[in-house]
């Protein structure tokens, strides 16, 4: 298997949301308020979920190399965070709330 395939494999691992249930999930007031906020601008979190639908909808030869590198970037935010999960119920965290920024819903089964 190459670098390339495993990267793929596993940004489809990290990434459990659909491009539909992470478009909707950006709209929404919880998704806007978690994460870092500087100077009222928009979370790199958010951002990059912007950015992770547009990735959702594209093929692999699609993709350029900076397409991966984000890809990396989020698979490596997934794992660290994923790391920290904090006891008890997680349904409405801002721990949840941020990952699901990045495509991912601990939740999901």
């Amino acid at each position: 298997m190459t670098a390339e395939r495993d990267i793929h494999a596993e940004f489809g691992e990290a990434v459990n949301m659909t491009a539909k249930e992470l478009e909707n999930w950006l709209k929404t007031d919880e998704s806007k308020n978690a994460g870092q906020h500087s100077d009222g601008k928009e979370s790199v979190g958010h951002e990059s979920g912007r950015r992770i639908v547009d990735l959702l909808r594209t093929t692999r030869a699609e993709r350029t190399a900076g397409d991966e590198r984000h890809m990396r970037k989020v698979i490596g935010y997934v794992h660290r965070h994923l790391a920290q999960r904090p006891s008890g119920d997680v349904r409405e965290t801002r721990w949840r709330h941020s990952l699901m920024n990045w495509g991912h819903d601990p939740c999901k089964e």
